[in-house]
């Protein structure tokens, strides 16, 4: 009970922070709130380094970049400030694995989970942000064809250099402060989750999420019902169902399922 109150004090003092700073709505803030507190007050503070690791650093580029973007986000379905969708989306499969420590402190499948899931969510992040530095038009990942930036599924070297940079600093801490020792196994797989989340999170963008079209601008997005100059947007391809903060649960869960499975 002292660690749950613990970890709502610390939860509470960190989105309130990231709220000021505009990293997060006030839904975001609620939705952090209420994963701060589960992770740190089930998990402990090694569960709650992976979680700040994610965050901050994805914040600061997102911060970092966020010119650079600013021609993109007529193709993202959100802004650079994080509402509780996808503060959720990121960190509810996390969250999951922390209660589950709970109920099994010494098993070794939990942290592993929850560590590659955070190293995924992380990796998408960075490439996400650091994809749009790349020289060249990224190519969709399904059959390579160039693609607009911040086209949903594309891939570019940057950007893959980046989902790697993001799932390794996740690892590296993850096997630092692990609770179930065996460093490199802890790393490994935190890698391999990241990366393969990250890539599932792509497969996903390029074949089945929903994308929408802008008749007046004439160019592809992820925002529905209105593009960004206020024109209704029309479905063109993928699930009705499935948007973006949907596609990052699949990454995150891809990411888990490796660090379980290893």
């Amino acid at each position: 009970m002292l660690q749950l109150v613990l970890g709502f004090l610390f939860a509470v003092i960190v989105a309130l922070a990231a709220w000021r700073a505009r990293s997060l709505s006030r839904s975001g803030a609620l939705g952090a709130l209420l994963v701060g507190t589960l992770i740190f007050g089930l998990g402990g503070w090694r569960w709650a380094v992976l979680l700040l690791a994610f965050f901050v650093s994805s914040s600061a580029l997102t911060r970092t970049f966020a010119k650079r973007k600013a021609s993109l986000n007529e193709k993202f379905d959100k802004g650079g400030q994080r509402d509780i969708g996808q503060v959720l989306a990121n960190g509810g499969i996390a969250s999951v694995f922390a209660g589950l420590n709970a109920f099994f402190p010494h098993a070794t499948w939990t942290w592993m989970a929850f560590a590659a899931s955070l190293a995924a969510v992380n990796a998408d992040t960075w490439a996400t942000e650091l994809g749009v530095l790349n020289p060249s038009m990224p190519r969709l990942i399904t059959t390579g064809k160039p693609v607009e930036r911040g086209t949903s599924g594309g891939i570019s070297v940057y950007g893959t250099l980046a989902a790697l940079g993001g799932a390794i600093l996740i690892a590296l801490l993850a096997g630092w402060v692990s609770p179930v020792g065996n460093f490199w196994l802890v790393t490994g797989a935190a890698i391999l989750g990241g990366l393969l989340g990250s890539l599932f999170d792509s497969l996903l963008g390029a074949t089945v999420q929903a994308i929408y079209h802008c008749p007046h601008c004439d160019k592809d997005t992820e925002k529905h019902p209105l593009h960004t100059c206020g024109t209704p947007t029309v479905q063109v391809r993928g699930w009705k169902w499935l948007n973006n903060d949907l596609v990052n649960v699949g990454c995150a869960l891809v990411g888990a399922l490796v660090g379980f499975v290893l």
